[in-house]
């Protein structure tokens, strides 16, 4: 069973978007692994925040993956765009109907040029061109398989879109409460 989710590291990440990544799910009790495309678990954010990684892209088999997440900024969008076996490993995970998600950047220069957007809407971040795009007015779009979203500042909101998919809308709603984000009492977000 596919049960695990992994979130693709390179050298210039944005950092709030794979850190709230990360932190959210990992709240919510997913198995989530982070992963470096690099050959050293070390990962450099594109504002300087050197973080380790669980594990290397060559040291992961990824038969058990439910969820292949990356994170945007530049030029990580670019690194991993760039990096062939992350490429082939995206488009037999979207062949298999299982969960992408990626944001700012990395609909547009990841998931764009690999057909995996195709025929779908999506978003990301304002000035990169994608087809049937809500580009940086919506920040977050699920189609299918396929959760987008548009930049850091919806790095949380695209977090727990996953988390809702992953351990169910009450799990993310209970996240979201314990960071102070959703009002229980009000039943509303604070955003």
């Amino acid at each position: 069973m596919n049960n695990t989710s992994y979130l693709f590291l390179a050298n210039g990440f944005e950092d709030i978007e794979a850190i709230a990544v990360i932190d959210v799910l990992r709240r919510a009790g997913a198995n989530l692994k982070t992963v470096s495309i690099h050959d050293t678990r070390e990962v450099t954010s594109t504002h300087g925040v050197t973080i380790t990684a669980d594990t290397t892209f060559n040291e992961t088999d990824f038969n058990d993956a439910c969820w292949l997440i990356l994170p945007g900024g530049l030029p990580g969008a670019s690194n991993l765009a760039s990096f062939s076996p992350l490429a082939d490993l995206l488009i037999k995970h979207n062949k298999e109907g299982l969960f992408i998600a990626a944001i700012c950047a990395s609909p547009a220069l990841v998931l764009a040029p690999l057909g995996i957007l195709d025929g779908r809407e999506a978003t990301c971040y304002p000035g990169f061109e994608l087809r049937n795009s809500k580009q940086g007015y919506t920040p977050v779009v699920r189609d299918g398989n396929i959760i987008t979203a548009n930049g850091p500042a919806s790095a949380v909101q695209f977090a727990l879109s996953i988390a809702a998919r992953i351990k169910g809308e009450d799990t993310a709603r209970e996240v979201a409460e314990g960071i102070l984000l959703y009002n229980r009492k009000c039943q509303s977000y604070y955003f």
